[in-house]
């Protein structure tokens, strides 16, 4: 099944505030969850394994990368915890990294949010307007996450054009300060 989601992915020294403005708007709280996301390689888009207690899924998505409100397709499979899956795909694709994260899961309506603490990444929101069966739309879904966007006084400057994989990547690739 695709699914149509506009995203939003930001840093944010203030999740503390972020959860009081989503409290306030009655957000539905579905859970902490440890997740562990293995990124595969793959030729294009992504695919990566959601291990988590709440989110269990092998994930394909393809979207641009670029900061603020983004287009992303993506086919989702719901898996079981200890299934030979990952053994499966680690021998066919290689594992490109691994993410492990604790994210807070609320919903409004139609609209998905995270709160995410990242190992060695720092803290994150994100904001996923999502159109499971194409009635809502590409516009409404850009305004539902701009709206957000605004409430929670997310600037330029703190948001993020790609996924925690590339982050990591990029941080272990860069030279070692003063390093010779």
């Amino acid at each position: 099944m695709e699914i149509l989601n506009i995203e939003i992915k930001a840093r944010t020294k203030q999740p503390a505030k972020i959860r009081n403005i989503l409290k306030t708007k009655n957000a539905k709280y579905k859970g902490l969850d440890h997740q562990i996301d293995t990124y595969f390689k793959v030729h294009n888009g992504r695919l990566k394994l959601r291990e988590g207690a709440i989110e269990n899924h092998l994930i394909y998505y393809a979207r641009e990368n670029q900061k603020g409100p983004k287009r992303s397709e993506v086919m989702l499979f719901k898996t079981r915890p200890g299934s030979t899956l990952k053994e499966l795909l680690v021998a066919a694709n290689g594992i490109l990294t691994i993410i492990d994260k604790k994210r807070e899961i609320y919903f409004i309506d139609n609209v998905k949010f995270h709160l995410d603490a990242v190992k060695g990444l720092g803290s994150f929101v994100e904001i996923e307007a999502i159109d499971k069966d194409g009635s809502i739309g590409e516009k409404k879904l850009l305004q539902q996450c701009e709206h957000y966007l605004k409430l929670f006084g997310i600037s330029e400057s703190e948001l993020v054009a790609t996924s925690y994989s590339d982050l990591k990547l990029q941080k272990e690739t860069k030279p070692n300060e003063g390093a010779h």
